[in-house]
């Protein structure tokens, strides 16, 4: 071939590889893509069978605070963590008394007397009814974050997400020991705490239940530590869990049903203690959207308290 045919040639294949990435460019652009059956639809997730739904938001209280942290209740009181404050409310919504603390509030679980145990960012506290402080430990080590905290008897359980790891402090502040959730099986990985949200909390029958939250699941452990028992699952539906790591935060009612609520598809519900669907709480019409999963509080009625942190209120919810 002669040497202007070959450069026609040439001219000729540069144009049609140019047509042919235009076009696809064209073809792949938002609108024109074909749709991905296996893509997730998040709008249809936000919707909630109205039937399922066995609560009512029957009050509020606004607090008007940018530094939520947590919620606790107790008797005929509410508990507010609230930066360097722990605020106690009665039910109205009125203050009764106003505890400075030396360091800001990541959570709050109140003891059956009434003793306040606040989780600090790597250190914890301990309070008496008056607000008097007992003893603030030592920090634990630079990567400790804590995000939950609860008393058992002689024993303060606290869930630090740095260290993915749960550590036992006896009632005088003093610290025992950790555990990292692993059992000694083959398949047993430990907690998986792919962000900050990790919980922990002991129902009425005085059982320890830790959320293992990269896994959507619920592990059972005795006070030594040891799992005794777990239930999970990972789902998109609404019995389920779904995302890195769900639920974000936990409460317990009076039988020992769990109450759960969720981030990025922000939503309240309630387990039974083997799994199962109960009740939706609160859709995610409610929330704002890809909002902050809020915590959770539970009192001796049965009532649940959501401290919704986007809105700044607390939310009440009654059975209908």
């Amino acid at each position: 071939m002669k040497k202007p045919g070959i450069i026609l040639l040439i001219v000729l294949l540069s144009m049609v590889i140019i047509i042919i990435i235009v076009l696809d460019a064209k073809s792949t652009r938002t609108g024109n893509r074909a749709s991905n059956k296996y893509e997730l639809d998040i709008n249809d997730l936000m919707k909630v069978d109205p039937s399922l739904i066995g609560y009512k938001e029957v009050r509020n209280y606004n607090t008007g605070s940018d530094t939520l942290s947590g919620i606790a209740c107790r008797g005929q009181k509410i508990y507010l963590a609230e930066g360097r404050l722990i605020r106690i409310l009665d039910m109205k919504g009125d203050q009764l008394i106003k505890i400075r603390l030396p360091y800001e509030a990541t959570c709050l679980d109140i003891s059956v007397d009434g003793k306040i145990a606040a989780g600090f960012r790597n250190r914890i506290g301990y309070y008496n009814d008056n607000g008097d402080q007992l003893w603030v430990t030592d920090t634990i080590n630079s990567r400790a974050y804590i995000t939950s905290i609860a008393i058992k008897n002689n024993l303060i359980f606290v869930a630090d997400a740095g260290n993915r790891v749960v550590h036992r402090y006896d009632i005088s502040g003093k610290y025992l020991d950790d555990f990292e959730g692993k059992t000694g099986e083959k398949d047993s990985i430990g907690f998986i705490v792919p962000s900050g949200y990790f919980d922990l909390g002991v129902n009425s029958e005085g059982e320890l239940w830790v959320v293992n939250p990269g896994k959507h699941a619920f592990e059972n452990y005795t006070d030594a530590g040891d799992l005794r028992g777990y239930w999970e699952n990972s789902s998109t539906d609404i019995e389920g869990f779904s995302g890195c790591c769900n639920p974000a935060h936990i409460a317990f009612l009076p039988d020992g049903s769990f109450v759960t609520s969720e981030k990025l598809i922000v939503r309240i519900k309630v387990h039974k203690p083997s799994g199962e669907l109960v009740s939706v709480v609160a859709a995610p019409d409610i929330f704002k959207e890809n909002g902050i999963a809020p915590d959770l509080a539970v009192d001796d009625n049965g009532n649940i308290y959501a401290l919704d942190f986007d809105k700044k209120i607390i939310r009440v919810f009654a059975q209908k």
